[in-house]
């Protein structure tokens, strides 16, 4: 055989083997394979990764299902493999790559996040990226194991702070793991350097906030990110969960849970309608005002029944409890009466407000919330412990202390609200921002606030409609009617939808140009959401996204309590 020919035969067979190599997930799945893929050394300064610690497991006909993906059965191939920090003592961060079968990978990898305290939410975030033939990553961020959360590994001693832990809890180990992860998926799938790996971002809560970490910091690392009610403006937020129990204990009464339901049922009642439609759903908690209203038949009557000590409760609602949720539902305020921070929307439920039963003195009574005690009591005060021992004492000014006081000892890794995405824009990422308007855990405010930081930030120039229709361009925002924290209000008495596919539908925003006026959603009979500031108006029984200014300007924040803007 001449020669020509004999170096055309060997590049065939060559060719060919590549292709059988990436044919099926069994022939993918190999820690052969998938060692040969791993980033080469020095790919990412600093980082070491040891080749010896991948493994991988096929996992075949899994069926999954989530607020944030439809329900689908899934198979994949499950790559693990650790890495570690140069120059660090005892620095070990493991990450896990889920990889879809070569037949249906469609060029794509996606990036999950955590909720709480946790930088992974584990198999209820990962299987998304699967689902849309990407793949799909998670971290435990170098905290020792994918299920151990922050706070474990957040003190080194009483006193002394982690800043590797609070660096990577910030935005690094993300920021690893999504470089780390579009390189091994490039390598694993052989894609050359001219075709095209989209790459993407989805979490919620403190998924969320991870989500911006990344957006903020680095434009060009994702095309597009699914977020919701991302928990930014760390100082404030977590303090806030406090503002319940010190506004109980400020005004001496404590409403036993039954109470204060029955007052957000009533606020239902009286609520459900202004958005045109009866159907125990909340649509408009811009078209009542601040606080609770004044009676209105009871849509859903629980009885609490005991259980233990807890003696059974009538749902009776008295004056004392209504001044309580008013003042709750009118945000936190210090002394000398300056807006220190918002509260939820009407019709969201007083989950902070929880109080406890003693059943020695017969009597309701503070329950601390846990993640503002474990909040000020480890990550403020540096002590050990996951709450605070007593409120005894604790004002509305000592919350808005609290409040800076972690704001800016973590302005750089926590706060996570620069407003100028300019080079995001400029990167040509799209973004979907989604927040239930009823969450009890992060206000929906927060995320209308940062809208309007953006906005203000990059177009100082424009009319208010004109900075929206330039932030239509790469990034938009969507609440959902009913919407409780990361999902539907499964509490409410109409229930509530969830846009269970955004990540598909940033996908086809930046893939193929097809930007969403509305979003799909399914639940609570409502399939479609309005685009912020368009807000949802039934008319003849048909949902219409009208322009209300009045309602626009009840979203609009001025946090006077402060000397410096507060994103």
């Amino acid at each position: 055989m001449p020669s020509l020919l004999r170096t055309l035969a060997a590049a065939a067979l060559t060719v060919s083997s590549v292709v059988i190599c990436v044919t099926t997930l069994d022939q993918v799945c190999t820690p052969g394979y998938a060692h040969a893929a791993l980033p080469a050394p020095g790919f990412y300064p600093g980082i070491t990764i040891d080749t010896t610690s991948i493994s991988t497991s096929i996992v075949t006909n899994r069926t999954v299902k989530s607020d944030w993906f439809p329900a689908s059965t899934i198979s994949y191939c499950n790559v693990t493999f650790a890495y570690s920090h140069n120059g660090i003592p005892n620095d070990r961060v493991h990450v896990t790559y889920w990889v879809p079968s070569p037949d249906t990978f469609q060029n794509r990898y996606v990036s999950t996040g955590g909720g709480g305290l946790a930088i992974n939410s584990a198999s209820s975030s990962i299987p998304t990226g699967v689902i849309a033939g990407a793949v799909s990553g998670l971290t435990d961020g170098g905290f020792g194991s994918f299920t151990t959360q922050w706070d474990a590994v957040f003190l080194l001693a009483d006193g002394t702070i982690n800043w590797q832990s609070v660096h990577m809890f910030g935005y690094q180990a993300h920021r690893e793991l999504a470089v780390l992860g579009k390189e091994f998926t490039r390598k694993l799938f052989r894609l050359t350097s001219t075709q095209k790996l989209y790459s993407y971002y989805q979490g919620c809560s403190e998924g969320g906030r991870e989500g911006w970490s990344q957006l903020q910091r680095f434009a060009d690392q994702f095309d597009g990110a699914a977020i919701g009610a991302p928990a930014f403006r760390y100082g404030q937020q977590q303090v806030n969960h406090l503002t319940s129990n010190v506004v109980e204990q400020t005004l001496g009464y404590f409403p036993p849970p039954c109470e204060l339901e029955k007052i957000v049922n009533l606020t239902v009642a009286a609520c459900d309608g202004l958005d045109g439609r009866l159907d125990g759903i909340i649509a408009r908690s811009d078209l009542w005002g601040v606080g609770p209203p004044p009676g209105g038949p009871l849509l859903r009557q629980r009885q609490f029944s005991g259980g233990g000590p807890t003696p059974a409760q009538n749902g009776t609602v008295t004056a004392k409890a209504i001044a309580v949720a008013q003042t709750i539902l009118n945000g936190l305020h210090d002394s000398q009466g300056r807006l220190v921070y918002l509260s939820y929307a009407l019709g969201a439920s007083f989950a902070d407000g929880k109080t406890s039963y003693n059943a020695t003195s017969k009597t309701w009574g503070l329950s601390i919330s846990g993640l503002g005690g474990e909040w000020v009591r480890r990550f403020l005060q540096l002590h050990p412990e996951n709450t605070l021992p007593t409120l005894q004492n604790v004002t509305y000014d000592t919350l808005k202390e609290w409040m800076i006081l972690g704001q800016n000892r973590y302005t750089d890794t926590l706060q996570t609200t620069y407003p100028d995405l300019s080079p995001l824009k400029a990167a040509g990422a799209k973004v979907i921002h989604v927040h239930g308007e009823a969450d009890d855990s992060i206000p929906v405010g927060s995320s209308v606030h940062y809208y309007n930081s953006v906005r203000s930030a990059m177009y100082p120039q424009l009319s208010y409609n004109a900075s929206v229709v330039a932030l239509d361009e790469f990034y938009r925002l969507y609440l959902v009617p009913g919407g409780a924290h990361c999902g539907p209000g499964r509490s409410a008495p109409g229930g509530g939808p969830w846009p269970q596919t955004t990540l598909q539908t940033v996908m086809e925003w930046v893939e193929k140009g097809v930007a969403p006026a509305r979003l799909s959603a399914t639940g609570g009979g409502i399939d479609e959401l309005c685009k912020w500031p368009l807000r949802p108006l039934w008319l003849a029984g048909k949902m219409e996204c009208v322009y209300d200014q009045a309602s626009i300007d009840t979203w609009k924040h001025d946090f006077d309590a402060y000397n410096t803007p507060l994103y």
